[in-house]
């Protein structure tokens, strides 16, 4: 029996929900200069690339991009990240990924970019799967979704058409 992909996002609904976190990051930081748009490889990063490049549109805050980079089969092992902590020092951060599932990448990432001042951190992710083991939240979510434990989502970002499924 061959298995069905049930689609969660179009290509245009996933389209339609990096605008809408954009503009929620704008407001949340309308009186910013400055933002940092970090994004969880791989594909959060490329989450992150997509909302920045929308808030660069609709906004004048400059933004930069920093890609961070977890080991997500072993999450307390160092992170990494493509800018120095001197460039996020004492501002705005908005840590993204693709599926907030368990919450452990997430809450790992969070912890990494408090040990230094920051002016305020929020979190956004596509896909909300409501499994968490860890008390961490998404701020800016495309969508909310209950799932059972063994089903997955799978989120592709990286060639068009883009789409969110289940299996």
């Amino acid at each position: 029996m061959a298995l069905t992909k049930n689609t969660i996002l179009s290509h245009k609904e996933i389209e339609h929900k990096i605008r809408r976190i954009a503009y929620q990051i704008y407001e949340s930081n309308v009186n910013e200069t400055e933002i940092v748009i970090a994004g969880i490889e791989s594909n959060g990063y490329i989450l992150a690339k997509k909302i920045k490049s929308q808030l660069d549109k609709i906004s004048d805050i400059n933004s930069t991009l920093c890609k961070v980079t977890v080991d997500k089969n072993e999450p307390t092992n160092p992170i990494k990240t493509s800018i120095k902590s001197e460039d996020y020092t004492n501002k705005s951060i908005v840590l993204i990924d693709d599926v907030l599932n368990s919450g452990s990448t997430l809450i790992y990432g969070i912890k990494h970019f408090l040990d230094v001042p920051l002016k305020q951190f929020k979190t956004a992710v596509l896909v909300n799967r409501n499994h968490k083991k860890f008390p961490v939240k998404a701020d800016f979510k495309g969508i909310s979704l209950s799932t059972s434990l063994f089903e997955h989502v799978h989120v592709n970002l990286s060639k068009q058409p883009y789409e969110a499924y289940l299996d």
